[in-house]
């Protein structure tokens, strides 16, 4: 399935790396970042989420919530949040569902990997609706993050 800006966001309960159940409708009225990743650990992953930990006060400042979602476990998402003192929820999408929701997994990857996170940031306003959505095809490119930050300052 494609997401695309202007339809309402598929919700989703999903484990966090603190074993905790997280859902999208958690975040009613505040708007929300979702970051999918291909794996923890990984160089590309790394620099995007640690630019999203050091910059944080600028999505606290237009009422946002980040989220970053991969096929990890939660026990590797737990140790990969810790040794990078990530500042937002990571939560464990292992059985794939939401990737595929979400037009965000890699039928195969590298290493002959099947059912991986496409690196993919979605928007979403306070009312559920997704006002930015963009899917990479390449592992190694980043979102853009200056259109995110845009979107995400008229929601504010």
């Amino acid at each position: 399935m494609k997401i695309e800006a202007g339809q309402k966001a598929p919700d989703f309960l999903l484990y966090d790396s603190e074993k905790n159940k997280v859902g999208l409708s958690d975040f009613k009225g505040k708007n929300v970042l979702l970051l999918f990743f291909p794996q923890a650990f990984t160089g590309t992953c790394t620099k995007e989420l640690c630019s999203v930990r050091d910059n944080i006060a600028d999505y606290s400042n237009v009422n946002a919530q980040v989220l970053g979602i991969s096929v990890d476990s939660i026990f590797t998402l737990a140790k990969y949040k810790e040794e990078q003192q990530l500042n937002f929820p990571l939560l464990s999408d292992f059985n794939k569902e939401v990737s595929e929701e979400y037009g965000s997994i890699y039928e195969n990857f590298v290493f002959e990997m099947k059912g991986v996170s496409k690196r993919s940031a979605f928007v979403i306003d306070g009312e559920g609706i997704v006002r930015y959505a963009q899917v990479l095809e390449n592992a190694a490119d980043i979102p853009d993050f200056k259109a995110i930050n845009g979107v995400l300052s008229t929601l504010s």
